[in-house]
């Protein structure tokens, strides 16, 4: 499947399509949860939730980075 671009070649990502679509959805359901059960729970259980979404978040953002990054970029910085 061919990317469209526009006007430099991109990298390609180390997520596929439906994996990026998954930790899309990880992260919103992490990132909701979260405050919920911050508000139902009395211990700080929610955290965990919190910690989870930062993970995956991170994981997004690394596999934006190298999407952005040109194809001809050299992988040995």
């Amino acid at each position: 499947m061919a990317r469209k671009t526009f006007g430099m070649h991109q990298g390609s990502s180390f997520l596929t399509t439906r994996q990026r679509r998954l930790a899309w959805i990880g992260f919103l359901l992490a990132a909701v949860q979260a405050p919920v059960s911050a508000k139902l729970v009395e211990d700080s259980s929610w955290l965990f939730s919190l910690c989870v979404a930062v993970m995956v978040a991170t994981v997004i953002i690394a596999d934006d980075a190298v999407r952005r990054r040109p194809a001809d970029a050299s992988t040995s910085d």
